[in-house]
This record gives structure tokens, sequence and C-alpha cells, in this order.
């Protein structure tokens, strides 16, 4: 099911993308980007709807995805 990110206080927010942020591993670029910086781009694309909040119910927890990848089954209410 999809959360609809206003659903969520600013600091529940925040803490789902840095959680996100946190799981991806380690920054292998040209140059290393802030945790902060990272953070922030989450939010940013959750805010401009190219990311979804997708809660599981199966397993009972949040994540994120990129609208384009979510399933048929995460759009479910």
């Amino acid at each position: 099911m999809i959360i609809p990110i206003d659903a969520l206080e600013g600091d529940t927010l925040y803490s789902l993308a840095e959680s996100f942020v946190l799981r991806e591993g380690t920054d292998y670029g040209a140059e290393e980007v802030e945790l902060e910086v990272k953070v922030q781009q989450v939010l940013d694309r959750l805010k401009s709807g190219e990311a979804v909040l997708v809660y599981s119910e199966l397993h009972e927890s949040v994540d994120i995805k990129r609208k384009e990848d979510i399933e048929p089954s995460d759009t479910a209410e």
C-alpha cells in the first residue's frame, strides 16, 4: 500500500529517508556525498512524486521505491 507523505510527521519522514540512505551502502562515486545531502535528495524525490513510500503488510515495514518500480500489489489499499 502506498502511504501519502503528508500522512507522516516531518521527523518520521526524515527518519525513513535517512534509514533508506543508510541501507544503500558505501558511496563509490567520483565525489563523496554527505548523508544529509543524500537524505534531502530522497525527500525531494518523495515530494515530487518520483518516489513513493510503500508499506508491506507481509513484512510490516515501510520502504521507498521509485514510482516506476512499484508492483500493482503495492498500490492496493
